[in-house]
């Protein structure tokens, strides 16, 4: 089954790979930019926690799924990368080049 294969992800990964694994049922797209940032568009079916929030919010983030963090440009997604890892997450990832190179490459944006 596919859920059950370990997706062996490298830490950070591009928009065309977590396009290419975002609808599976084990993995979660996490954005963490701001509210109106998220509102102007995000990866379909993105959890949205903002950057600052992390820290009071890991209960919400899943351990047994694959996250993937999302931001702008990668940087801020970088940085939850490491600190959700510093947790104790072991399965997360950081989109590089952000959503502008997710809506350059032509994927689906929800609003």
């Amino acid at each position: 089954a596919e859920q059950t294969a370990a997706l062996n992800l490298p830490v950070d990964i591009n928009a065309a790979k977590t396009n290419e694994i975002r609808s599976r049922d084990d993995v979660v797209i996490l954005d963490v930019r701001e509210d109106w940032e998220y509102a102007e568009g995000h990866v379909p079916g993105a959890v949205w926690i903002p950057l600052g929030e992390l820290p009071t919010r890991l209960n919400d983030i899943p351990k047994d799924k694959t996250v993937v963090a999302v931001c702008r440009s990668g940087n801020r997604s970088s940085q939850a990368t490491t600190f959700l890892r510093d947790q104790g997450f072991t399965n997360v990832h950081n989109m590089t080049g952000g959503m502008n190179d997710w809506q350059q490459a032509g994927f689906e944006v929800e609003k």
